[in-house]
């Protein structure tokens, strides 16, 4: 497959072209990353591809700004972000765990990271369990902030799946969203554990998705 590089700050700058710009891709998936700069464009990005069917995958940051993404434009709560973004946010549908805002007055950014590998369990007649092939996978993460579990039932019941969670049922780790070719987004990051000659399972399926999705 070719890739397409795009810098969602054009996106930012001339929103009505958006189809323009994004215009024969087979499939659109966004990175882990932090801070404010192109995440609007990369939420109109994400935006469209729910909307047109077009195969997404969405890696740490790419989650979150996809669950950002149905909290304003399916539940209508325009201001919702990430407190990474906006600590003031009425719906902080992504946001800092106790512990970890704890450990963050305490000592600033360090040690406050999730780093390594952790559990998590998928959901039965999943996405992700069809492409995984069983239940319980190990994941490696890089990342400070997580899906708020206060608005998981108003999401859920949006469309937008919780189909990975850790153990516990505390953490989502992996989203998707219904009634979709391939709508997928992971908290972890699964290309730390992919390689040349044994690529990721997600990886292999976002692939397959779009290769469908040129066809049609």
């Amino acid at each position: 497959p070719q890739i397409e590089w795009i810098n969602s700050e054009a996106i930012e700058k001339k929103p009505k072209d958006i189809a323009k710009i994004l215009k024969g891709l087979d499939g659109i998936l966004i990175p882990g990353g932090f801070g404010n700069r192109g995440i609007e464009g990369k939420i109109m990005a994400i935006r469209y591809a729910r909307e047109h069917k077009i195969p997404y995958f969405g890696l740490c940051y790419g989650m979150q700004l996809a669950t950002v993404e149905v909290a304003r434009h399916i539940l209508g709560w325009n201001d919702a972000n990430t407190t990474e973004i906006d600590k003031q946010t009425a719906h902080p549908v992504i946001h800092l765990m106790n512990e970890q805002e704890e450990r963050m007055r305490n000592s600033s950014y360090g040690g406050t990271m999730r780093l390594g590998e952790y559990a998590c369990v998928l959901r039965p007649g999943s996405l992700a369990k069809s492409l995984y092939g069983h239940e319980f996978v190990m994941e490696r993460h890089r990342h400070r902030y997580e899906f708020n579990p206060m608005y998981r039932e108003e999401l859920e019941k949006a469309g937008l799946q919780c189909v990975g969670t850790s153990p516990d049922g505390k953490l989502v780790e992996i989203v998707e969203w219904k009634n979709h070719p391939f709508f997928l987004a992971t908290q972890f990051h699964p290309e730390f554990l992919s390689r040349p000659f044994a690529p990721h399972p997600l990886f292999v399926g976002f692939v397959q998705a779009a290769m469908k999705n040129k066809k049609r």
